[in-house]
């Protein structure tokens, strides 16, 4: 069929066929913008992206000498002209620690929110964190369910233990003991190294006498 059309009739055809036009200009379209994405990855994004990793590293020199506000001032702008890329998640990340320093737990919570990042251990810390900010704003119950979220996003011996413990602390805040009592009878038992560390003997024998009451 196809043979038989010269390029006359192929001419002639997309003229007339509105219908055949318009597949025509979404197809293209459709090409033309995954061809973009892939321009602005390569030439754009990818170099911004590596430029951003290294951007961080004097907010960082801030924060290792206690300059808080100095690092605050840095990384603000370095954020929002990063945000999405690699080093602005990190910059984000820090830029909310340092508002944390500073008992500034709001701004630290809209901050941590939006931190996107690949890396486990910090995709932890950040969901922590929050629950860290919620439990200075005296909102135990709520920062109770980050610190279980956090503990169980990646089960270890290290951060695991010490949410569940985080989590214990708030639920005896809001006196809900037997639950304080289920999240440190489960620290001994799955984290016995951690447990020792913190005698979580004594913490669940004082939840188990204030349960009793």
């Amino acid at each position: 069929m196809f043979e038989n059309l010269s390029i006359d009739s192929l001419k002639e055809s997309f003229k007339s066929n509105k219908k055949l036009k318009l597949i025509t200009y979404i197809f293209g379209g459709a090409i033309m913008a995954v061809l973009l994405f892939f321009l602005y990855r390569q030439f754009f994004w990818k170099p911004s992206n590596e430029k951003s990793k290294d951007g961080y590293w004097l907010a960082q020199n801030y924060i290792a000498k206690d300059s808080t506000d100095k690092a605050i001032a840095v990384l603000v702008p370095f954020v929002k002209k990063y945000d999405g890329k690699s080093g602005g998640e990190l910059g984000q990340y820090l830029l909310a620690t340092q508002y944390m320093k500073k008992g500034e737990f709001k701004k630290a919570l809209k901050n941590l929110e939006g931190v996107s990042v690949n890396d486990t251990y910090i995709s932890i810390m950040c969901i922590g964190l929050q629950g860290d900010c919620k439990s200075e704003l005296k909102k135990y119950k709520e920062a109770i369910d980050l610190y279980t979220q956090a503990a169980d996003a990646d089960d270890n011996d290290l951060t695991t233990p010490m949410y569940l413990f985080k989590a214990g602390g708030c639920a005896e805040q809001i006196k809900k003991f037997e639950l304080a009592t289920e999240l440190y009878t489960r620290i001994k038992n799955d984290y016995p190294a951690f447990a020792g560390k913190k005698t979580i003997d004594k913490y669940i024998s004082r939840v188990s006498s204030n349960k009793a009451k």
